[in-house]
């Protein structure tokens, strides 16, 4: 009889304490509880971490040794597992050819729908395509120029790795002579060997002919049948010395004389030389400089330095003395006041004579007689250099720009002239999810615009599109575009896509794990999400979700509640039951907050602000309409809207990256927009994202924050450190000196152990420490750097209570609810939540100026009610002490206590980017046409 729970008996992982609990399958069950306090613990390091243990241990050794290789989680034995699937928030691809559509498959299904019911028209004329005959194929031969010398070949091989012996061998069997392999001609009768690896191409040659001449009519007729025969329907003739024409028995324009190759799946691939353009190599963008990147400050002179990349190289300037006085400009102008030819002249240099020759590197280039101008020259020594310290330093004054040939549809003109319902590929592509459904269904309706032999060949097509759009749709996703980059995402818009296409394979007996994938929803879209979970439960799965949702935990089945507290005060199972137990559960804080014996209350009043604001105009970017937002400065702000209305683009792609030119020298172009007024009432703006504070583990919270700084002073001025002559320096893991050589201060040495997992094992000399048995010698109130390390952030703070520079710093991680990680916990076993703590930390630690605005990206991610509240405070301690908070939330708790709301919508994508309304919590609520208002209203009752 199978089991119905999983069982789980003595989970030991990180902090949990030996703890036991059945989890019942086939269900929606939420693991919940304080930030830090096992949730990760019980469902990714344990219960995944065996289940993806066992199926490894299911192959044989040899398969084993080539994949990832799992380590048995600290845990007494697991019973009822299922093949498991984790869907975390780490899975974006950052590769700039990633997009959604190629993720989830749709763009395969799209390019294989053109290809067979697609109507091809001409690149230039626009003309439609039709089949082409054989006597229209000599036709257009014979009108060639008089005398031309030809080759008639029928192509063999079209970028095909390997020998083809077998085809040079049937060639010189049929009689021929010649072939052309890889553009050049070889003789059949040579000993010809190609290279099995690489690609290649080969034309046979059947007829080498001369326009014009008496015998070319009879003969070229029949060349080119047979060329058509070898070649499978396409003919190659050559010009010598000349151009070449592909002619295709299918597809040809009969006007401009165009004829396309065979229409294939990959025509439309982007990522095949295929299909993609081949100026921006299928990226749809090119790098280019950017005139206000090299002259960013426009009412500066040129001999103030306004040309930024030259603003230290006086040689320059002799050269621009000299181009000022033949168009009559002085150097000591301010740039604003140059006329357009002036400008043009210094930027991009004066029409001289070109002449090529070759540069230091051995590269011929070409150059100019006259004046050079800024960007030619930068373009050269971007091109020429070879060191990529030179390049990424004039990388800086680049963007990138669309693609001018491809216009930014990353295609070739040939693949975007196929045609379904008057519409290409990227057009379709670069519609919302929600749209481009639509147009499959128009497709897929009684009354399509498809022919009956379209619709027989299209219609398992069309089943596969609307399922796979029709699932993303579901999670929310639908303002996402089909040609949105994967690297543009957020976490939870990512997990959410793979959560989309696990629907899809519609398996049965699965085991999901998913983390949060609330975040970034909505409490609007919670409820279409919530759906997919249940129904991918009642398919005959177990759904296990980390996770903060009220309206998650209220939806599911069963709920694992950990804590008490965080980090050691955790690792306890408050209550595992389902939504009535915890209700009733007194020691669960969760069930607090549900049942509402605890809540987070409403602020006193709401803060009329300084008097000031910022007023960003004409905002434009991505679906944003123009729109004019105004910001009080002075106040708690939240920017709210459904997923997608424009909350990132106007937060962080204009109103952020402005700042960050204005106030840091950022290099980073804001979205499109008319400007930022306002802007002389703040004095610097600090940005707090989920981004890791280190991608290594020597990155730690106490050298993020700064705290290690003063802590390694402190041990340099130990009298017995004196005495060695030890300075600060000695104290890091990261240099040598102090640091245990053996395992080079990291704690810990990995063995590898080919088909077994790598076993990692405490260093056998520092013995986990880090440090060498010298540096550990030294001791400041009984404890070496090492025990300083492990400590807590609580523990540290009354350690350090005397030392006001490190105190301040551990007081400020304590204030936003970190008190329970340690000091020099590896910043890659931090959740997002916890990073974005810190950072914020490590902000109230400065001195404040009163005149900072704080941008914060959806701060509640990975925090629990009490988490929330703690979090609430902070920000409302920035603001009472005259700084301003600008937050992108949905967060409920956090958008009752906001001193001012904008909010976006109404919809999402292309329905969105307008302002629904803008006001004080209380009068958002009354907006019919707010979706916030409408959740607003129950919890500000």
């Amino acid at each position: 009889m199978p089991l119905d729970k999983i069982v789980v008996k003595g989970a030991r992982e990180h902090n949990l304490k030996n703890i036991d609990v059945s989890i019942p399958r086939d269900k929606l069950v939420v693991i919940t509880g304080a930030s830090g306090s096992g949730k990760s613990s019980l469902a990714f390091d344990t219960i995944y971490a065996e289940g993806q243990r066992r199926y490894m241990e299911s192959l044989s050794a040899y398969a084993r040794q080539f994949l990832g290789r799992m380590e048995k989680p600290d845990v007494d034995y697991i019973e009822g597992l299922s093949p498991s699937i984790s869907i975390d928030q780490k899975g974006a691809s950052r590769n700039p050819r990633s997009t959604v559509g190629t993720t989830t498959e749709i763009y395969d299904y799209l390019r294989l729908l053109f290809a067979r019911a697609g109507h091809p028209h001409c690149p230039e004329c626009g003309r439609e395509i039709t089949m082409q005959t054989v006597e229209q194929i000599v036709d257009t031969v014979k009108a060639l120029p008089e005398n031309a010398k030809i080759m008639v070949m029928g192509p063999l091989i079209k970028d095909r790795k390997g020998e083809h012996q077998a085809i040079f061998k049937e060639l010189r069997k049929s009689g021929y002579a010649r072939v052309r392999i890889d553009g050049g001609i070889r003789e059949l009768n040579d000993d010809i060997e190609l290279d099995k690896k690489k690609k290649h191409r080969i034309e046979v040659i059947v007829d080498r002919l001369v326009i014009g001449h008496s015998d070319t009519q009879s003969r070229l007729a029949d060349s080119i049948e047979t060329a058509l025969k070898l070649g499978e329907g396409t003919v190659l003739v050559a010009v010598i010395d000349g151009p070449e024409y592909m002619f295709s028995e299918k597809f040809a324009c009969p006007d401009c004389g165009i004829s396309l190759g065979e229409i294939e799946p990959r025509s439309f691939s982007f990522n095949s030389p295929h299909g993609a353009c081949p100026d921006c190599t299928g990226l749809g963008v090119k790098m280019e400089f950017d005139p206000d990147l090299v002259i960013p400050n426009k009412k500066l002179t040129l001999a103030e330095g306004a040309i930024n990349p030259y603003q230290w190289q006086t040689w320059y300037f002799s050269q621009l003395e000299d181009v000022a006085r033949r168009y009559e400009f002085s150097l000591n102008t301010p740039v604003e006041q140059l006329t357009p030819e002036q400008l043009e002249v210094v930027l991009y240099g004066e029409g001289g004579e070109k002449f090529k020759m070759k540069n230091r590197f051995g590269k011929t280039r070409e150059y100019t007689a006259g004046f050079e101008g800024v960007i030619p020259r930068l373009d050269r020594l971007w091109k020429d250099s070879e060191s990529e310290g030179v390049r990424s330093g004039i990388a800086r004054y680049m963007v990138a720009n669309p693609c001018q040939t491809c216009g930014g549809k990353r295609l070739k003109p040939e693949a975007l002239g196929v045609l379904i319902d008057g519409r290409h590929i990227a057009e379709i592509s670069a519609m919302s999810v929600v749209d481009s459904l639509e147009w499959v269904e128009r497709l897929a309706a009684d009354d399509t615009p498809l022919s009956e032999r379209e619709v027989l060949i299209a219609r398992q097509i069309l089943k596969e599109l609307r399922s796979r759009l029709g699932f993303l749709k579901d999670v929310g996703l639908d303002y996402l575009s089909v040609d949105r980059g994967s690297a543009t995402l957020s976490g939870g818009e990512s997990q959410r896509i793979r959560l989309a296409t696990q629907i899809g394979s519609g398996l049965m007996g699965v085991l999901y794990i998913c983390d949060e994938p609330t975040v970034g929803l909505h409490p609007a879209d919670d409820s279409r999400l919530i759906q997919t979970l249940l129904r991918l439960r009642d398919l005959g799965n177990s759904i296990i979700v980390v996770e903060h949702d009220e309206a998650m935990m209220r939806a599911a089945d069963w709920i694992v509640d950990l804590g008490p507290g965080s980090g050691e005060h955790g690792g306890h199972i408050m209550v595992s039951g389902p939504l009535s137990e915890v209700l009733e559960c007194r020691h669960s804080i969760t069930g607090q907050y549900l049942s509402g014996r605890k809540t987070i209350p409403l602020p006193a009043h709401r803060r009329p602000g300084i008097g000031r604001e910022m007023v960003i105009r004409g905002a434009r970017q991505n679906n944003l309409k123009n729109i004019d937002v105004h910001i009080p400065l002075g106040r708690l702000v939240s920017i709210t809207g459904v997923s997608g209305s424009g909350k990132s683009t106007l937060v962080n792609e204009i109103l952020f990256k402005k700042m960050a030119q204005a106030f840091n020298g950022a290099r980073e172009k804001p979205g499109d927009h008319d400007g930022i007024d306002g802007l002389e009432y703040i004095d610097k703006v600090i940005a707090i994202d989920q981004s890791p504070i280190g991608r290594t583990p020597r990155s730690n919270p106490a050298t993020y924050t700064g705290a290690f700084t003063p802590i390694r002073d402190i041990f340099a001025t130990v009298p017995e450190a004196r005495v060695r002559g030890y300075n600060s320096g000695r104290f890091s893991f990261n240099v040598k000196g102090g640091r245990c050589e053996a395992c080079s201060g990291e704690g810990f040495i990995e063995i590898e152990m080919q088909f077994l997992p790598d076993v990692t094992v405490p260093c056998e000399v520092c013995h986990g420490q880090r440090y060498s048995r010298e540096v550990l010698d030294i001791r400041f109130k009984g404890q070496n750097i090492a025990d300083v390390l492990n400590m807590t952030v609580d523990h540290a703070l009354d350690f350090f209570t005397n030392v006001p520079s490190i105190k301040n710093k551990l007081k400020s991680m304590h204030d936003v609810g970190l008190g329970y990680i340690r000091l020099g916990q590896p910043a890659p076993t931090l959740s997002g939540g916890e990073a974005q703590r810190i950072k914020l930390a490590t902000e109230l630690a400065r001195r404040p100026s009163g005149h900072t605005l704080y941008i914060l990206d959806e701060p509640t991610t990975g925090l629990s009610f009490d988490d929330v509240a703690a979090l609430l405070k902070v920000m409302q301690r920035l603001v009472d002490a005259g700084n301003s908070v600008v937050v992108i939330e949905h967060q409920l708790d956090i958008i009752k206590n906001a001193d001012w709301i904008v909010d976006l919508g109404p919809g999402a994508g292309h329905r969105g980017g307008e302002i629904v309304a803008a006001g004080t919590p209380e009068e958002i609520a009354q907006v019919k046409a707010s979706a916030t208002g409408e959740y607003l209203k129950k919890v500000l009752k």
